[in-house]
């Protein structure tokens, strides 16, 4: 279990960390992982190229 802080993270603090994989994101003060893509995200990005 991850324990996070209720306190939350200012973007500087969160820029400070080392990169994460799969990527990690910021989103009001708190940091997601970016889920990993799936088979139909690699069809789209065919259709769209």
């Amino acid at each position: 279990m991850v324990r996070t802080s209720s306190k939350p993270l200012t973007l500087d603090a969160f820029l400070e960390l080392p990169e994460t994989k799969p990527a990690s994101e910021y989103l009001d003060g708190k940091i997601i992982q970016k889920p990993m893509p799936q088979g139909e995200h690699s069809t789209l990005q065919g259709d769209l190229a």
